[in-house]
Order: structure tokens, then sequence, then C-alpha cells
């Protein structure tokens, strides 16, 4: 007997995952061009065209710029978890970060090369640097021992919004969090109020190569910045495996601690203090009277004799 299979109910099998190395630079590329509209192009484009449209103070175009920033970025990640699909390959979220830690420190490191060593020797010496470190970078990122990182640093969960064991070990992570949040925010009060220049911008190290502007108003983007990814390190910092279970355990271990009552501890305080007072009254009239024991039969010079010698050099310099 003939059955009719209706085409679509075929199951689909998933596509194979692009290669980790050049999902990581692909994903790298992308998020480098994200940070750029987010942080340059909108900054200028509002500068240049939208606040001479609206008018008002610096507090509306700030705000409305600020606003425009995060619709961006939004809307940027949204369409990068698009891209990625329902089957990325694994650790690629620890790819993107280690390309793009890598392109920073090459850059970085060409840049100092070149501004240290002058002339023609400076611009050979860091196009040798700049190569020797793009290669190391990319043996790297494309052997096994990179891939091994790209997944652990994805498997600690640093770039996931999941939570780990959630229910457990709240006071602590409360209070991790709490401190983290305290250190960071002083951070940037003291680094705000220190005064932040309007932009961040980088010297070339070749006459031809002109000044690069990293930030144009560096000092609303930065403060932002380090407030959000201070938020973000202590959330995540609390729900790292490795670090969320040793909270979970200090909790459990807190947990059974028999605590001294309200009074009793009020007690112990006063016999605590009152002793060391004993103690200290006890050893001041033990060491006077040595003093003057030793100091009676000659063991020690007197006060008063010791009152009346100088020192010869100080004579001679009066």
């Amino acid at each position: 007997m003939a059955t009719a299979v209706e085409p679509g109910s075929q199951p689909r099998t998933p596509s194979a995952p692009m290669a980790l190395p050049l999902a990581s630079i692909l994903g790298a590329a992308y998020v480098a061009a994200a940070v750029a509209i987010v942080l340059f192009v909108i900054p200028n484009l509002w500068a240049t065209t939208v606040a001479p449209a609206i008018g008002g103070g610096l507090t509306l175009t700030g705000l409305s710029r600020v606003a425009a920033q995060v619709v961006a970025l939004v809307a940027l990640l949204w369409f990068g978890r698009r891209i990625l699909g329902d089957n990325p390959p694994r650790g690629i979220h620890g790819g993107i970060f280690l390309v793009i830690s890598w392109a920073i420190a090459i850059f970085f490191i060409w840049r100092a090369v070149a501004l240290n060593v002058e002339g023609g020797a400076g611009m050979i010496a860091a196009g040798v640097v700049a190569a020797l470190l793009l290669f190391i970078a990319v043996r790297n990122l494309t052997g096994p021992r990179g891939q091994s990182w790209m997944i652990a640093l994805e498997e600690q969960g640093w770039f996931s919004t999941a939570s780990y064991k959630g229910s457990l070990g709240l006071k602590a992570r409360r209070l991790t969090i709490l401190g983290i949040l305290l250190v960071g925010g002083t951070g940037v009060a003291a680094l705000s109020s220190g005064g932040l220049p309007d932009s961040w911008k980088l010297a070339m190290p070749f006459e031809n190569l002109p000044e690069v502007t990293v930030l144009p108003d560096a000092a609303t983007t930065i403060p932002i910045l380090l407030i959000g990814l201070t938020l973000w390190f202590a959330w995540r910092a609390v729900n790292v495996p490795t670090f969320a279970e040793f909270l979970i355990a200090t909790e459990a271990e807190m947990n059974k601690v028999s605590w001294t009552p309200k009074k009793r501890l009020a007690q112990d305080t006063v016999v605590v203090l009152t002793t060391t007072l004993l103690m200290t009254l006890f050893l001041l009239v033990v060491d006077l009277f040595w003093g003057w024991l030793l100091s009676s039969i000659g063991v020690l010079p007197s006060q008063q004799a010791t009152g009346n010698q100088t020192d010869p050099n100080v004579q001679a310099r009066w």
C-alpha cells in the first residue's frame, strides 16, 4: 500500500558550524564595526546633524545621544545574535574576545616600537615586530591550544547572561557584588573627578599618518563604559562556576557557625578591655619599679646623670 509523504515533514539535518578560528575572526570584525558605530559614528553624526536640529541645552543633547547609542547597541546585539544562528561554533564568544585582544596588543606594541625608533629604521622595526606578532597570533588562534582557550573562556560563562545555581549562596553573592560595585564605583568617581579629556586621541608614529581619535566624547563615554563593565563583571564573577561554588560553600559553612548572643558579646568585650587595661597598668608598675631598683644599685645610670651628659659633637656644633 503506497503512503504519501509530505516533503515539508522530512527532518532536516542542521548545517555544520563554521570553523571556530574563521568564525572568531568574522565575529571580531562585526564587534569592531559595532563598537565603531556606537562610539564613533553616532556621536559624530549627532554633533554635526542632529544636535543643531533639535536644539536644547547640553543635557538634552547628551541624553538623546546616549539614548540613540543604547538603541543602536541593542539592535546590533540582536542582529549579531541572529547572524550566529541556532548552531554557533562552540567557543565562538571566547574566540572573538581573543581575536580582539590580539589585535589591540599588536597595534599598541607596533605603535610603541615605531614611536621609540626614529626614521626608516623605526618603520622597518615596527613592521617586523607587527609581522612576527601577527604570525604568532595566527598560529595561536588556529592551533589546538588557542581553540581550547576559546572553549574554556566560553564554558566559564564570562560571555553568557545565564546564572549558575542562582538560588544558592545568595547572601555571599550579593555581598561580593556589593564589594565589586563599591570598588568600581569609587574608581569611576575618582577618574571622573580627576578630569577626563573631551576626546581621546592617539598620536601616530609616522608623519604621514594623521592623529587617530579613539573616542570623540571621552569625558562622558569612558565613565559610562566603565560603569557598564563594572556591572557586568560583578554579575559574571559570582556566576563563574568555580568561584560560585566557593561562595556557595562559604555561605554553607557560615550558616553552621554558632554566633554569640548580643548580651554575651557585650560582656566578653568588657572583660577583654578590662583585662587589657589591668595588664597595661601592671607592666607599667613593673617597668618603673625595675628601673628605679637598677638605677639605685648602679646597674643603670640615674636619670639625673643621664640628663647632665651631653654629646661633645653637639657642643662643638653649637
